[in-house]
């Protein structure tokens, strides 16, 4: 399979994409925005309209300037491939360029977190040229922006690169890079550790021991955003009552899953998506769930679901099999009857998350309930947006529900953090309540890096920037 930047879904290819390809701005670890082809954007007082001005002197690799209308054909692309991010917020015809430098964005609703939506979040809006179609895969030679040319790509084994001499910020200190590609995670750390690779920019700290102990390695630990969900089918099945998900809910030992899951590396969540890195979270707006068997099993009693027997999907990979053990665990302590069913990613999303058939409404052939992870986002609006605002694309919970639709275009037109701090306790209580999804927690990003090198750069979505790292 090819290597294509506007619908990509993982994240090695997003990593190998990024040194050629650049986004407008970038989604920084501490959830600012930090210019690249842009430099400065600005949002009108309805937040339904946002101008950026690019950056002046770019050059595509083979030496044509980069303009408005690269942006402009980017963002028509995403839009027709039904980009998650930009659904519902950007339609066909919304981006317009009244100069070569400037760049307009007409919203179809407000929104005033939409700089996150056109960074490096929305893993997929790398800026491509006007000939670049939907269906083009990367290929050496291809024509980017960013700091690194492409050498040489094997989807099976890596990609090399050699640095760009046309790049508009200057000589970069590396001559070259190369990605190796390593499916396993055990394998990766074991690379890492060897010395055959430099560094991962994602590792599990169960199996990652060896390098968190390595006094050569410099350990990076971000607090992120990235999660793992169990959805919870609101429209029909075994959980279609709302108490029935709320006792689910309340059988999680969170504290235990971070534990035993994550080995320490996480934050207790408590089922919404307004995480308490947020700078709009709201400790105060609903309850902490902590695990009681009690409360589950009176809830299961008045839905008449008592002995409820149910399948759990999960991937087999990384922590999601020991957290699918541990819910499992909890629910069977309530009285639940549950069969763990463990597949590949590709067999998961295919079969079990958002199986392609039927098409509409999106993810209406999902299971009752399933595990499924999701990556880091400096806003919850992909979240939001994507899998829990009616007719999502990632909707699997087949949530719908014109309250909390309501409250996601308010809290989505804030423009200050006290307005959007307001509107986000309504969601969270809203999404408690209802309990569509269940998050026991969130994942802390970690990466480690051979400390002869420095400056390279990380986030906690999983990306290395390279074009100041050097070698001591």
């Amino acid at each position: 399979e090819g290597v294509n930047p506007i619908t990509m879904i993982d994240l090695v290819t997003y990593n190998v994409c990024a040194q050629v390809f650049e986004y407008l701005v970038r989604s920084a670890s501490d959830l600012s925005i930090v210019p690249q082809l842009a430099t400065e954007w600005s949002g009108s007082s309805d937040a339904k309209t946002w101008t950026f001005k690019l950056r002046e002197g770019v050059m595509w690799q083979d030496g044509t300037p980069f303009t408005s209308a690269d942006v402009v054909a980017t963002m028509e692309k995403l839009v027709e491939s039904g980009n998650s991010a930009l659904t519902g917020t950007l339609s066909a015809g919304g981006t317009t360029a009244p100069d070569d430098l400037t760049v307009v964005f007409a919203l179809d609703a407000a929104n005033g977190h939409f700089p996150y939506l056109v960074s490096s979040d929305n893993t997929q809006s790398l800026i491509t040229p006007v000939a670049w179609t939907v269906k083009d895969n990367l290929a050496p030679g291809v024509n980017g922006t960013g700091p690194w040319k492409l050498d040489s790509l094997d989807v099976k084994t890596g990609a090399k690169y050699s640095r760009s001499d046309t790049w508009w910020g200057g000589k970069t200190p590396l001559d070259t890079v190369e990605f190796i590609f390593i499916e396993d995670t055990a394998a990766q750390v074991a690379a890492v550790s060897s010395g055959e690779a430099d560094g991962t920019t994602y590792f599990t700290a169960d199996q990652g021991e060896v390098l968190i102990n390595d006094s050569n390695m410099n350990i990076v630990e971000l607090k992120s955003a990235t999660h793992n969900q169990l959805w919870m089918r609101v429209d029909k099945g075994a959980v279609m009552d709302a108490k029935v998900r709320q006792a689910i809910a309340w059988t999680f030992d969170r504290q235990k899953m971070i534990d035993k899951s994550l080995a320490g590396y996480g934050t207790i969540a408590n089922d919404h998506v307004m995480f308490e890195l947020y700078p709009y979270f709201d400790s105060a707006a609903v309850e902490q769930r902590v695990q009681d068997i009690d409360m589950a099993k009176a809830l299961l009693k008045e839905a008449g679901a008592e002995g409820l027997s149910i399948e759990l999907p999960y991937i087999k990979a990384n922590n999601m099999t020991s957290l699918a053990i541990l819910t499992a665990d909890g629910m069977k302590q309530a009285g639940m009857d549950v069969k763990l069913v463990g597949s590949d990613y590709s067999t998961f999303y295919g079969k079990f998350w958002c199986p392609a058939e039927p098409a509409k409404p999106p993810c209406s052939g999902a299971t009752d309930i399933g595990i499924v992870d999701y990556g880091h986002r400096g806003t919850p609006d992909v979240y939001l947006n994507a899998a829990l605002q009616s007719n999502g694309v990632w909707n699997s919970s087949q949530y719908a529900s014109s309250t909390f639709d309501t409250q996601h275009a308010a809290w989505s037109a804030a423009v200050d953090v006290d307005a959007q701090k307001s509107t986000a306790a309504d969601l969270e209580k809203t999404l408690w309540n209802d309990a569509p999804v269940g998050i026991p927690y969130t994942i802390n990003t970690l990466g480690a890096f051979n400390k002869k090198f420095q400056g390279i750069v990380t986030t906690a979505m999983g990306f290395a920037f390279l074009e100041a790292a050097s070698q001591t």
